[in-house]
């Protein structure tokens, strides 16, 4: 990426309906949003159809965090009638990650409500009142978003596109400096929790000479003055959660920064601090997950860095 990614501001559009049209086709068949007349269901309702809309769910938070990559995300808004049940189970999400509702009614007997309008009106308006935008990323699918894309790129920005497979135009995705499928985007999320490593409960046993040279800070998970079980593993979710990203846009890379980990973190949860979890620094916690990542030592020309082991890329 071009731009350095701390001083990198990115503005997130999502095409709502589209995507959650379109992942409801992915996972069921094609058509079979309307033909099921999902729209008029609810997320947590009873009956099979909202059985299928579970099934679809759309993960807003690996969108977000994905989005996140690219630099502090400045503006997010969402589009979509809100009053339609199949939206109102993702107010709570959405609002949780900051991102702005954008009502839109229907307009005319097919339902359609103008989101690419109004979602390109306000990425032209946000370009030009917000100068210091580095990246843009639209949420859809729709080739109606193509001269969006290309408009953004001559004002100098980066675009990045997300769509769902089967239903994202190939000209969008040409037109877009970098494109990602939804399906890819899930990859980087972390695992379901009862898959994740634990705080151990018990101390360790003994690290070996060998071991003690490698990485002379370490310090296990269990020696941690702080007892809070709960937010050591949410710190280690956080932790995997940032890495996977990372690691994910830099496949030539293994070896990570601990300020870029930090940074994507802090993104990710801008309440995360290493210090309430009772380290006095971020390389003493970084030492305390040892069981996840590998630490390289340090040398007269790099500071220590970091990387996920194997089994938890």
């Amino acid at each position: 990426m071009s731009t350095d990614e701390s001083a990198a501001r990115v503005a997130v559009y999502i095409d709502f309906d589209n995507i959650v049209i379109s992942r409801y086709d992915q996972v069921h068949r094609r058509g079979a949003f309307q033909s099921d007349d999902a729209r008029r269901h609810r997320l947590d309702g009873d009956g099979e159809v909202a059985t299928r809309l579970r099934a679809a769910r759309v993960d807003v938070d690996a969108i977000i965090d994905y989005a996140s990559s690219f630099g502090r995300v400045v503006v997010s808004r969402a589009y979509a009638d809100w009053s339609q049940p199949v939206n109102a189970g993702y107010h709570q999400q959405l609002i949780d990650r900051a991102v702005d509702l954008t009502q839109l009614f229907p307009v005319g007997p097919r339902m359609k409500n103008g989101a690419d309008i109004r979602l390109a009106v306000d990425v032209i308006e946000d370009l030009f009142r917000l100068e210091d935008l580095t990246h843009v990323v639209i949420i859809a699918g729709d080739s109606d978003y193509i001269a969006l894309a290309q408009r953004a790129k001559r004002l100098g920005r980066t675009v990045i596109g997300v769509g769902v497979a089967g239903s994202t135009s190939r000209s969008l995705m040409s037109a877009c400096d970098e494109y990602a499928d939804y399906d890819a985007i899930l990859d980087t999320s972390a695992p379901p929790e009862d898959d994740e490593p634990d705080v151990p409960a018990v101390p360790a046993p003994a690290a070996s000479p060998d071991a003690a040279s490698e990485a002379p800070d370490e310090r296990p998970a269990e020696q941690a003055p702080n007892g809070d079980r709960a937010a050591q593993r949410r710190a280690t979710q956080l932790l995997m959660r940032a890495m996977r990203l990372i690691h994910a846009k830099k496949d030539d890379e293994p070896w990570l920064s601990y300020g870029e980990v930090k940074s994507q973190m802090v993104r990710l949860d801008p309440a995360f601090s290493e210090r309430p979890l009772g380290f006095t620094s971020f390389s003493d916690f970084i030492a305390s997950r040892t069981s996840i990542v590998e630490i390289a030592k340090e040398s007269a020309k790099h500071q220590p860095r970091v990387r996920l082991r194997p089994s938890y890329r």
